[in-house]
């Protein structure tokens, strides 16, 4: 396969999930890289991975998408250098006039402080609690996490409000904060989902380059399991025509390692997405590339994506009926939950202050 033009020729990737680093929708104008005409060598350099900083003046992202089981969510980083190349979240980098593509896996924005804007946030007599979902967007435990830690500021904001949160993760780090999670458990405040897309680790590896292998997550779900934490195994997404087979076996793994409950997600394309992953399939998996497009195409109504509510996280059609009722099996025979107990709310109270007058009883 040709290289992608927009990359400088000097520059060399390595594990990375994108191929191509075409401008965002709002961008005025397109970059190439065309041979100059100078005949200089430039020399070789492996594509880093840069980390800017931005001072948030929210921390709560709200919304009213009638098909998520959250309405509020928070965000400590944008982009993600798992590098996942069917990430639905991808688009969100061109609002920063940066690319849906490597940007979004090698230009990360940590947001510090964020931990004190969200205080700030709850603390308002008007906020009704109601759970927080961290990792909706992009992963909150990737690797920048272990030297920024916006995410153990959350969560150290959020156990001592004692305010419910539901974390959706790949990453390992996860596991260092459980000195925070298993307590929040006990007090029936925290779950935690874990997405597993497959369990082959060569094509996880170049799915999901920077992301931890599916072996890896599975200790992980074994470990929160063993804390006392409630452990959802996602099966998301599921790409029909080439992962979709795996979803009795992942399933089952998840089970024996101590999830007690399961999720899936078929596979979303939107906007710059979509073309990103058929170049990724061209590329990583010629042979089944068309069949996968195909049943992509066929679970939603013909196009790449089907964004309406409703049908943009099952698909519809045969295929999509299908993998529901292969998963629906497996869950009831696994007794694996679809939905969990809802998390409390009526703990949530501010932390006690030094010199607050304290009560009798």
């Amino acid at each position: 396969m040709e290289r992608d033009p927009t990359l400088r020729p000097e520059l060399r990737l390595k594990a990375r999930g994108a191929l191509g680093n075409a401008t965002g929708r709002y961008e005025a104008v397109q970059r190439v890289a065309l041979d100059d005409g100078w005949d200089l060598p430039e020399e070789e350099r492996l594509l880093q991975t840069e980390v800017r900083l931005e001072r948030p003046r929210s921390a709560i992202s709200w919304n009213r998408s009638p098909d998520l089981p959250f309405d509020r969510s928070v965000n400590p980083y944008r982009g993600c250098e798992h590098g996942c190349v069917y990430c639905f979240a991808r688009p969100s980098h061109a609002w920063l006039n940066l690319s849906p593509g490597l940007d979004f896996e090698t230009r990360l924005i940590a947001r510090p402080g964020i931990d004190a804007v969200l205080e700030r946030e709850i603390a308002r007599k008007s906020y009704a609690v109601a759970p927080i979902a961290l990792g909706t967007n992009t992963d909150p435990y990737q690797p920048c996490e272990v030297e920024h830690r916006l995410m153990r500021g959350v969560l150290e904001v959020l156990a001592r409000w004692q305010h419910p949160v539901a974390i959706t993760t790949k990453g390992t780090l996860v596991e260092r904060d459980l000195d925070l999670l298993a307590p929040m458990a006990r007090d029936g405040l925290v779950r935690v989902g874990i997405s597993v897309t497959t369990l082959d680790p060569a094509l996880s590896r170049s799915m999901e380059p920077r992301a931890p292998l599916p072996a890896r997550r599975l200790q992980v779900i074994r470990r929160l399991a063993e804390a006392g934490v409630p452990v959802r195994v996602m099966v998301a997404p599921v790409v029909p025509g080439l992962t979709d087979p795996e979803l009795d076996a992942i399933l089952a793994a998840a089970k024996e390692a101590g999830a007690v409950a399961a999720s899936w997600i078929m596979l979303r394309l939107p906007l710059e997405v979509a073309p990103l992953m058929q170049q990724w399939l061209q590329a990583r998996v010629p042979g089944r590339a068309a069949k996968v497009m195909a049943r992509i195409r066929e679970v939603h109504g013909g196009r790449d994506y089907d964004p309406a509510w409703g049908r943009r996280m099952r698909g519809e059609g045969i295929w999509a009926e299908l993998i529901a009722r292969r998963f629906d099996a497996a869950v009831a025979r696994l007794g694996l939950a679809v939905a969990q107990p809802p998390l409390r709310c009526d703990l949530f109270a501010p932390p006690p202050r030094a010199g607050d007058q304290l009560t009798l009883f």
